[in-house]
């Protein structure tokens, strides 16, 4: 029986990192993204009922507007919600914090003069892209860039964390942030807290994760949440296979060979044959 919480669902993230009494795990978490100029010296979380938009569809999302170490004011967007679409959505989802600082902001004339805070979209996620490219690459930092690559804005950027191809182990874990990867990636799967986590920081993120702290209330708002998660798992992970014996019986019908069609699939060289195997009888 699992000892810690699930941090992939809904009640899990939140609990672990949309708490005020947990802003310090949020803020240590969130610096290992963040560049120096960007560390974080306090956050406050942005109510999201004040969302009527979409309200039900981001409600594994949440905004914090950060204190940088500087002075500087931005907004960090985050969220691990498995969804269609995921980079068009991500794209979308940045225009609430966006459209929020015209409404919450206007000129003294009436008028918002169009100068913005710095945004960052976050997400941690615990499904590969399709795109065999992507899926070479556990973080993708992601800014708007010109055709020769140099940095055309600096106040908008994408920071995904594909959990799956994170594969470091315990004896592998070398700074701060793959100990935090390290601890999302098997925080379900620990019995107690490994030598190399066993610092306060994170002592504290399992305590605050312990299935045995929850109220009987909290307990049966997670195990529903945990039984919507392996749901949507589930069909995720049926569909991007589905998708994948669809690619590969085309490439096979154009004549590809097996090697090439595991390397763009991600299937083994095994798998590949078995397909052909399969619809050559």
């Amino acid at each position: 029986m699992a000892k810690y919480i699930n941090p992939y669902t809904d009640f899990g993230f939140k609990k672990l990192f949309g708490e005020e009494g947990n802003k310090d795990l949020l803020i240590d978490f969130l610096n290992q993204l963040l560049p120096t100029h960007h560390q974080i010296a306090d956050l406050n979380f942005r109510n999201v009922e004040n969302l009527a938009d979409l309200s039900t569809e981001r409600k594994a999302i949440f905004d914090v507007h950060c204190k940088a170490v500087s002075g500087e004011s931005f907004i960090v967007e985050m969220q691990k919600a498995k969804i269609k679409y995921f980079k068009d959505r991500s794209l979308f989802y940045v225009t609430f914090p966006i459209r929020e600082q015209a409404e919450c902001r206007p000129a003294q004339k009436g008028e918002w003069d169009f100068k913005l805070e710095p945004i960052y979209f976050v997400a941690v996620l615990d499904f590969e892209y399709d795109e065999a490219e992507e899926k070479r690459k556990f973080r993708r930092d992601i800014s708007l860039k010109d055709q020769d690559g140099d940095l055309f804005f600096d106040k908008l950027h994408f920071k995904f964390l594909q959990m799956p191809l994170f594969k470091l182990q315990e004896s592998e874990l070398e700074t701060h942030f793959d100990k935090w990867c390290y601890f999302l990636k098997n925080l379900e799967n620990f019995d107690n807290i490994p030598t190399i986590l066993n610092e306060p920081i994170f002592q504290k993120a399992f305590e605050t994760s312990k299935l045995s702290n929850l109220s009987p209330a909290q307990r049966s708002i997670y195990d529903e949440n945990l039984i919507q998660y392996w749901g949507m798992k589930s069909a995720l992970e049926t569909a991007v296979e589905e998708n994948k014996i669809g690619i590969t019986k085309n490439a096979i019908l154009e004549g590809a060979n097996n090697k090439f069609i595991a390397k763009i699939t991600g299937l083994t060289v095994e798998e590949v044959e078995k397909i052909r195997s399969a619809m050559n009888k």
